[in-house]
């Protein structure tokens, strides 16, 4: 370019100049200037259109994040500490990619908690306060500022492991429709959780339909299975993927009369149809595969009593009432497997036109009754726009909140805290 103006000005200044020629560099003057100046106007408009542009990208990103999922990967820790992510949504390269699309969950829980452990309050380094041991080792930790329970040690294929510290532990204390919850980590090597539909410290012998090695689920980071009936993966996985990333799953779990099924996160991956026997209690614990150091973490573990269906409790009562919405701790941020429940509701509104709700948000007794009443508000308000941003009108929803002021029952547990903690759906 340097070259090109050079020559053009040299001829310029050789040429003999009359006053009409004089005129003509002129203009020509006049329009490489102007030229040159829409260049940069226009590549300048082009820089702001870009900045403009990855701006709204991040602002429409934050809007999305209203509904957010969590994968992580932890570093070494000791068992009685603390212990950091700071390689949090790294992926291994021979690890499959999968969006997760939680508008597909179909996970409808249960509706009366009878079970709830969500570590709070716990102390590191004991044993966890709601559960008692039947064999191995297992104590509180936090990880990624979380209050987990670590299983350090756990001889499965004896039974071992941990029990649900429950009234009547003896007896068959899970309903003919009961789901199951919980949150788990696996780290990047290879170990099994296990959950046998029995409680091997209480009721040994209580079932004997089918042995006790039978009664019960592996579930793998990846995988769950029933032994000799079932297997499966979440998509883009197989037997043969090797996974070197540690990640949280959100376990699922729903048993109606005889009928299995297992999710991982937003995917189900098993549908067994009968397991042949009654579960009667919970055990949970994990095997771990060679002799290396792995690192399961369990949180959120929740068994809640089914009911009949959203839709016809509606049909009698003129509304339903769901735990299934759940919320980061003091804040009305919707966490991902909340939407088994939106989706359904969606659903059921979609399909009949003339269905209208009260969104009604509550909490328990904890904390300041002001906020609270705030907080169920904006926990309402955040159902109702999630429901409108998928497409039901606006006019057909009305979100309220009122706190902790309608309990429905005892606050003085935390199986009666996780009742209250609830959302109202009331037709008008």
């Amino acid at each position: 370019m340097k070259n090109f103006k050079t020559i053009f000005f040299a001829l310029i200044i050789c040429m003999p100049l009359n006053l009409s020629a004089q005129i003509s560099v002129k203009n020509i003057l006049k329009n490489v200037k102007k030229s040159t100046e829409n260049k940069i106007e226009n590549r300048v408009e082009r820089k702001m259109n870009n900045g403009v542009d990855t701006l709204l990208d991040g602002t429409e990103n934050k809007i999305k994040g209203v509904v957010k999922g969590k994968e992580t990967n932890p570093q070494k820790g000791n068992s009685t500490g603390s212990v950091n992510n700071p390689n949090a949504g790294k992926d291994a390269k021979d690890s499959p990619q999968h969006q997760i699309e939680w508008k597909r969950f179909d996970f409808v829980p249960g509706t009366e908690v009878i079970f709830e452990d969500n570590q709070s309050g716990e102390q590191n380094g004991e044993f966890p306060s709601k559960w008692d041991l039947f064999q191995g080792i297992f104590e509180n930790i936090t990880f990624d500022g979380s209050n987990v329970i670590y299983c350090i040690q756990s001889n499965m294929n004896s039974g071992g492991g941990i029990v649900p510290l429950i009234k009547n532990a003896k007896s068959d204390y899970l309903p003919d429709e009961f789901t199951v919850e919980f949150d788990i980590y696996f780290d990047e090597k290879s170990n099994n959780f296990i959950l046998y539909f029995l409680d091997y410290k209480n009721q040994q012998g209580l079932d004997k339909s089918v042995a006790n090695q039978n009664k019960y689920i592996t579930i793998s980071k990846n995988s769950a299975r029933y032994p000799g009936l079932s297997e499966g993966y979440y998509p883009g996985y197989n037997s043969a993927t090797i996974d070197k990333n540690g990640k949280w799953r959100h376990i699922s779990i729903s048993f109606n009369k005889r009928a299995l099924k297992v999710y991982l996160d937003d995917a189900r991956v098993m549908n067994v149809p009968n397991i042949q026997y009654n579960p009667t209690g919970i055990s949970v614990g994990f095997h771990k595969t060679g002799s290396t150091e792995t690192k399961t973490f369990i949180k959120n573990f929740r068994i809640a009593k089914g009911a009949v269906p959203l839709y016809e409790k509606m049909l009698t009562d003129g509304k339903f009432v769901t735990t299934g919405i759940r919320f980061d701790v003091n804040k009305a941020i919707i966490k991902p497997e909340s939407m088994g429940v939106i989706n359904y509701v969606f659903s059921m509104m979609n399909d009949n036109p003339g269905l209208n709700f009260y969104v009604e948000g509550h909490t328990d007794s904890d904390g300041d009754d002001s906020l609270n009443l705030k907080l169920s508000e904006d926990r309402a308000k955040a159902v109702a726009d999630l429901l409108i941003s998928m497409g039901i009108s606006q006019n057909r929803l009305k979100p309220a909140g009122w706190g902790e002021s309608k309990p429905i029952s005892d606050n003085s547990t935390p199986e009666g805290k996780a009742n209250n903690r609830r959302v109202e759906f009331i037709k008008f």
